[in-house]
């Protein structure tokens, strides 16, 4: 395709509120989507689309509340409907009632373009669908709307029935549609196929900006969405993190960076896209779902580097083994630590910590890394444990307390008649007892909790929190325990990763050990040690929790 088709400009659609809500299990509520569109904004996406007024409760509170409370300063706010049913006339028909109601100055309808849906699905003749699409149109732009038409498995009946598909375009051209989308509905087609359609349509339709609305079913819905915009396409839909149905709709956090960094294609306004990560991160967190760390640009291990040869490039020339600079989309360059880790590595590390580690240390630290990640241990995830092993390596050693025992006591009571394999029963309760040494002061405390992990927490808690209430503010965000040897089966060596924050910052720390609970308390013990530090202004990675 030739680059004069290129949009200098493209506009963005994020569906998260709406098509991405259709993740299963994703859930949102009304003051959340408030929250999500509030990050979409910041990001400066041209259009958010809500949800579909009327359709249900929630999407019917959301529009009702959105005037006065929610204010953006970009983007322009979408509703979501259908054309008129078969048979009505759109002043009779409640979905276009819904929408002029709804408060939204754009409307976005939905439109079947491939022949089989409407006399399969709709049960209805071809002329019958291309009227409803005119019809509905209008009806809307009478009623003050700017109107967006997804033209629904457009590319599949581009293929099968292009006379009707284009039909359908045509009709929702001339009522006045602002934007034609070409929606990939199934998520099948591949992109020299998308490419070539969206050829077609912009010919079809010169005067009208067509788009994309790519799902990623073959794994392609970015790449169909870059040959779409070659082909002419200047309107792209997608989620953020690319949430949505099935597996995804296409996926904003990469393709927005893909249009900016390679293209050269403003999809953000200047000076956004540096807030791409942490709004990709915040989102991830409003949505409770945990960020793929390998996601391309935005993933924690987008920009890390953990062979020895590529941090000895990289010290030298960030580009070596960076296809851009991940400040241009606020991530950053990480240096993990591992048993491949060579000695370039670890000197970057103690840069980083701050840390004068002459040559023999380092080869110390070196030895005693691989010695221990051959037990289980995992340091490239667990930076913060990774830190006080760097440290402990110069002789420091931690003065906030010391451990001389913990203990805990699980109580589980059976009712009568009760026995193995039950699941009902009497309280389960967790209670333990830590004996610490803080200032020259023997402490013991006692706390419960709802599980082993959280009793300890609690009691050590307890016992130093007066000394230092920054503690209050360190608060576990993460709890994750694999099985090493599984031949082994529940003598099996166990390793416990941790990750906390205080608001400000984020680590990760581990134990392991064939006791789950001792291997738990190396990673809490760490953790708290960590949240003492970043007190004092270090510890782990110093990654942000999330977006701001």
């Amino acid at each position: 395709m030739s680059a004069d088709v290129r949009p200098d400009r493209v506009e963005i659609l994020d569906t998260t509120l709406r098509d991405g809500s259709q993740m299963e299990g994703l859930s949102l509520t009304v003051g959340d989507k408030f929250r999500v569109a509030e990050q979409l904004d910041l990001l400066g996406v041209t259009y958010i689309e809500a949800g579909w007024p009327g359709a249900n409760p929630k999407d019917e509170e959301f529009f009702a509340r959105a005037p006065t409370e929610l204010t953006l300063g970009h983007a322009t706010l979408v509703a979501f409907g259908s054309t008129r049913r078969a048979g009505v006339r759109a002043e009779d028909d409640t979905v276009l009632a819904h929408l002029v109601e709804a408060g939204a100055p754009v409307a976005c309808i939905v439109a079947k373009a491939w022949d089989v849906h409407v006399t399969d699905t709709l049960r209805t003749t071809l002329d019958e669908a291309v009227a409803m699409v005119a019809d509905s149109v209008t009806f809307l732009r009478d009623h003050g709307l700017r109107v967006f038409v997804d033209l629904e498995h457009y590319f599949d009946g581009y293929r099968t029935n292009p006379a009707f598909a284009l039909d359908v375009l045509h009709a929702a051209e001339r009522a006045g549609a602002e934007v034609l989308v070409l929606c990939d509905t199934n998520g099948g087609t591949l992109p020299d196929r998308v490419a070539s359609t969206v050829t077609d349509a912009v010919a079809a339709a010169p005067n009208t900006r067509i788009g994309v609305h790519c799902h990623d079913d073959v794994g392609c819905a970015v790449a169909s969405s870059l040959a779409a915009v070659a082909a002419g396409a200047t309107h792209v839909q997608g989620c953020v993190n690319g949430y949505g149905e099935r597996t995804g709709n296409a996926d904003l956090t990469t393709l927005i960076p893909n249009l900016v960094l390679k293209l050269g294609i403003e999809a953000v306004p200047a000076g956004r896209l540096e807030r791409l990560t942490p709004v990709a991160h915040h989102i991830a967190e409003l949505v409770n779902i945990a960020p793929d760390p390998q996601h391309p640009y935005v993933g924690t291990g987008a920009f890390a580097h953990k062979g020895g040869l590529h941090v000895s490039a990289i010290r030298r020339r960030r580009d070596a083994y960076e296809h851009v600079d991940p400040d241009l989309v606020g991530n950053g360059t990480r240096f993990v630590v591992s048993e491949m880790a060579g000695r370039s590595t670890l000197e970057l590390k103690a840069e980083e910590l701050g840390l004068d580690l002459d040559g023999a240390t380092l080869a110390g630290v070196l030895d005693k890394l691989k010695s221990l990640e051959h037990a289980g241990y995992h340091f490239e995830v667990a930076d913060g444990s990774l830190e006080l092993l760097m440290r402990e390596a110069t002789g420091w050693r931690q003065g906030f307390f010391r451990m001389e025992s913990f203990r805990v006591v699980t109580d589980r009571g059976f009712g009568e008649g009760e026995g193995t394999g039950e699941h009902s029963g009497g309280a389960l309760t967790t209670e333990a007892t830590v004996k610490v040494h803080v200032g020259g002061e023997r402490i013991v405390a006692t706390a419960e909790g709802n599980g082993p992990v959280n009793a300890l927490d609690a009691a050590l808690r307890k016992a130093i929190g007066a000394r230092f209430p920054h503690l209050a503010a360190v608060h576990l965000t993460d709890y994750r325990v694999r099985v090493l040897d599984t031949s082994h089966g529940t003598a099996a060596v166990t390793r416990v990763l941790l990750d906390s924050t205080d608001g400000d910052r984020a680590w990760s720390t581990i134990g392991v050990s064939e006791n789950v609970i001792e291997a738990s308390w190396q990673a809490l013990a760490d953790s708290i040690v960590c949240g003492l530090l970043a007190a004092e202004g270090t510890c782990g990675d110093n990654r942000e929790s999330e977006g701001e």
